[in-house]
């Protein structure tokens, strides 16, 4: 029989304290853990089991970062939190565990690396609008950010992909899964000044179907756009050693953290866990639209 979310949390803390005979300093320890994940749940309107997925866990963690909590401290709630839903899965009362595909590496509990919303200005700033190339540059980092695109993505955009009057970019990722992402009003900006400026007089005698091109119309490299990116870390004064994915990480980090929801970041992102026909029954892409602009710092 299910119960209420706090009794479930009862029933396991006793179980503990029954049947596995753990310290006291555990048992309040795990407590405070699960009564830290139960207020997160009151706050996202969770209030049944059936409704906790991975996602939601993955975001109470991001939740604990943001309020200072260590490396090694997450982990221990991570554990904790894997000790509940294992006890639910045995039981009966859950048939899946959310927490399973949540990796705890021996170091502690890591999330990506994510760049402040004010790095991310200096960033996108940091190509000269003055330049052909700088033009493009600009084109290819704000697009990154604004869809939250893996870097192979981005690179084989093709110009048929883009649609800047309606804001949206038409993706294909892994597996040649397309998927539609909003773009923001930023990123219509430069693309726009890309395509009329800056891509005609870059692209010269050849002919090319990308979006972005380097030599002879051909793709650039996922190498040579890391090579370029660092290189306006560089001018934009971060020293953090990021990656095109550091910027995936950020888009995602930071709608969650403006109060997105998280199913229309998993689809913006096309992972595989929003390949589900109610996820995408539940979210059109007029809303998706809607989410991006008010919750994308540059929407």
């Amino acid at each position: 029989m299910k119960g209420t979310l706090d009794t479930l949390a009862d029933q396991y803390i006793n179980h503990l304290m029954i049947e596995k005979g753990l310290s006291q300093n555990t048992i309040e320890s795990y407590t405070s853990d699960l009564c830290n994940f139960l207020n997160f749940l009151k706050q996202n309107k969770i209030h049944i089991i059936e409704d906790i997925d991975t996602p939601a866990i993955i975001k109470h963690i991001i939740t604990l970062r943001q309020n200072g909590l260590e490396a090694r401290s997450r982990a221990r709630h991570l554990v904790a939190l894997r000790g509940f839903f294992k006890y639910l899965l045995k039981e009966k009362i859950i048939k899946n565990d959310p927490t399973r595909i949540i990796d705890l590496p021996k170091s502690g509990l890591h999330l990506p690396d994510v760049l402040s919303v004010d790095e991310i200005s200096s960033l996108l700033n940091a190509p000269d609008p003055l330049k052909l190339r700088g033009q493009r540059d600009a084109a290819m980092i704000e697009l990154l950010y604004a869809a939250g695109l893996r870097v192979s993505e981005l690179v084989h955009l093709e110009l048929n992909h883009i649609h800047t009057i309606a804001g949206f970019v038409r993706v294909f990722g892994k597996g040649s899964k397309e998927r539609i992402v909003p773009i923001g009003s930023y990123a219509k900006i430069k693309v726009e000044a890309y395509l009329i400026q800056a891509r005609p007089r870059l692209l010269k005698n050849d002919i090319s179907k990308y979006l972005f091109f380097a030599r002879n119309g051909n793709p650039m490299t996922r190498q040579g756009f890391w090579k370029l990116l660092n290189k306006y870390a560089l001018i934009a004064g971060i020293r953090k050693n990021i990656t095109p994915h550091t910027l995936r990480h950020s888009f995602a980090t930071h709608m969650l953290e403006g109060g997105a929801d998280l199913r229309s970041v998993q689809m913006m992102l096309g992972h595989s866990d929003i390949s589900t026909t109610q996820i995408y029954t539940h979210v059109t892409g007029t809303q998706l639209k809607n989410v991006h602009k008010k919750y994308h710092p540059r929407g």
